[in-house]
């Protein structure tokens, strides 16, 4: 067996020092208080289960109410929900955690039940995700996954107004707390949206070329970075990400191209998601070698790792610190189970989206 033991020791990303490098990875788990997306106690006491994980990037939170996708996942554009983080973190704070507040816009992957006024999302392009799904209270108001709808394409003079929302939903992540803020430009949502070859069909500034399409991310970053700072800033991408409709030709380019970018600006880490799960391609061990040559900031890894996986691939030198996802759901303490080598709890799928306490925050640790 695999002595586990660069993942236990410390790494320094950004501003902070970690205590280890199992980061636990951003997971929707369909929990906010009603009305008004708020996150609550109950999500504090989830966080703070799992606060011994060198960094906790939180569940995506929505940037406004244009960006949300799904029912029930909390935002981060009203003073009440900047109130709610603010307890989260404040939890996790005290029991010696740290953590990062995934920004999220859904863009396309959205529907008119969520939107204001039953408006259209919106996207790049006015193409829709055929085969995604919108998880929304319908108006019987009973739950549903639904098709997403088709939605419109941004306008040129709307984008400033999108950028400012990540800016405004930064600072109010600051006030709160966080120890950084992650911008989700990965999974098939609206950054991925823009950066994409085939979502993105836009013949203006934000369209057409590589750099075009990058443009709208390095924006948000840019406005991001005015209001908190590089290295309290990070970004998570997903090179090969076939989900939501995505087929880009030239993402694993647009990787390449946008962690020079990242590394001019000085960011704190790059966020990659795998996208083996769900039968994307593999990452190559030469694109995760251009990465790593690109970017001098740390790098992140997430996709199905056991302990024995991320030891090897933190060996390898093509990352820093690996995301751990439905482990974590499951192990409250799995920072202890990998250091003892203890056996993992089973996570049950039934519970992940939605509920209460079953499923959220009963799982037992080792001292259970």
């Amino acid at each position: 067996m695999m002595t586990i033991d660069k993942l236990l020791t410390p790494v320094t990303i950004g501003h902070a020092t970690l205590a280890n490098r199992l980061v636990m990875a951003p997971l929707t788990r369909s929990r906010a208080g009603q009305p008004g997306d708020v996150p609550t106690a109950l999500n504090a006491t989830y966080y703070a289960q799992r606060a011994s994980a060198g960094l906790i990037v939180t569940e995506a939170t929505q940037i406004s109410r244009q960006g949300q996708g799904y029912a029930w996942t909390p935002g981060i554009y009203t003073d009440a929900q900047e109130a709610g983080w603010k307890d989260v973190v404040d939890a996790v704070h005290a029991k010696g955690g740290k953590l990062s507040l995934q920004l999220w816009h859904v863009g396309r992957i959205s529907h008119r039940l969520l939107q204001q006024d039953g408006q259209a999302p919106v996207a790049p392009s006015a193409i829709r995700a055929e085969g995604a799904k919108s998880f929304v209270v319908q108006e019987d108001g009973t739950p549903a996954n639904v098709q997403t709808d088709t939605p419109r394409a941004l306008d040129l003079a709307e984008l400033p107004g999108i950028v400012a929302a990540y800016a405004a939903a930064a600072a109010r992540a600051k006030r709160a707390g966080f120890d950084f803020v992650e911008i989700h430009s990965a999974n098939g949502y609206l950054l991925q949206q823009f950066l994409s070859t085939n979502s993105n069909q836009r013949t203006d500034a934000y369209g057409g070329s590589l750099e075009n399409r990058a443009r709208l991310l390095l924006e948000v970053i840019d406005a991001t970075i005015a209001e908190i700072g590089a290295d309290h800033v990070g970004v998570r991408l997903s090179p090969n990400f076939i989900g939501h409709d995505i087929d880009d030709a030239e993402s694993e380019p647009m990787a390449v191209y946008l962690a020079a970018e990242f590394a001019q600006r000085g960011l704190a880490y790059l966020h990659i998601a795998e996208p083996d799960w769900m039968g994307g391609e593999a990452l190559s061990d030469s694109f995760r070698a251009a990465l790593r040559k690109a970017y001098n900031g740390a790098i992140i890894t997430c996709g199905g790792y056991s302990a024995e996986s991320g030891e090897a691939r933190l060996a390898g030198g093509t990352a820093d610190a690996i995301g751990y996802g439905r482990p974590f759901i499951a192990n409250p303490d799995l920072v202890e189970r990998f250091r003892r080598g203890a056996a993992l709890n089973t996570p049950d799928q039934s519970t992940f989206y939605g509920g209460a306490e079953h499923g959220y925050t009963d799982y037992p640790a080792l001292a259970d």
